[in-house]
């Protein structure tokens, strides 16, 4: 069974977080949510406190196929005060693991240098933001290797998927029972 991690740091973006938690889980992916506090419920950037799974750290979420960062206006900021985020961006980058950034979250992955030289997408704006790209491209979600960017709080649809196809797993079940293909998704 594949293995995601996703990260939730005061401020996340609730509604990107929590589809992409639930898509994954639908296509058979173990995902864990992992927070930096001892409280299990963590302040989103809307005011909610949504329960994260775990406690990170980097021994916990190292067999993790995928490390996921979603956005939020404020938790990007936090993300990058913290070392051991940094440094496991770059080591989940070094072992050829795919790392998925949305909205803000590639900000992140700008800052931790996954992003030189792929293909990428972002947040309006964020093709003078994330420099170290070699293209940014208009699209909803954008995979180059082992890098998956997406644009924000209305792509955690397509972002997800094109999580689901780099890990191997076919999603069109899902889109199917979610009339995915009837309302356009792409």
């Amino acid at each position: 069974m594949k293995k995601a991690a996703v990260l939730m740091i005061e401020g996340y973006e609730e509604s990107e977080t929590i589809q992409i938690v639930d898509l994954l889980r639908r296509g058979g992916v173990e995902t864990t949510t992992y927070r930096f506090q001892d409280d299990p419920f963590v302040l989103s950037m809307q005011g909610m406190r949504i329960q994260a799974d775990a406690v990170f750290s980097f021994e916990a979420m190292k067999d993790s196929d995928v490390i996921i960062v979603p956005g939020g206006r404020t938790a990007w900021q936090r993300f990058l005060e913290r070392e051991d985020v940094m440094d496991t961006l770059k080591w989940f980058h070094a072992q050829h693991k795919f790392i998925a950034g949305m909205c803000s979250g590639t900000k992140v992955l700008e800052t931790a240098g996954v992003l030189a030289g792929k293909k990428v997408t972002g947040y309006t704006g964020y093709e003078t933001v994330l420099t170290s790209a070699r293209e940014f491209i208009e699209a909803p979600a954008v995979r180059d290797d082992n890098v998956i960017t997406s644009v924000g709080p209305a792509t955690p649809y397509p972002f997800a998927f094109a999580i689901l196809e780099a890990l191997g797993i076919d999603s069109s079940h899902i889109k199917e029972r979610m009339l995915y293909g009837l309302a356009k998704g792409l």
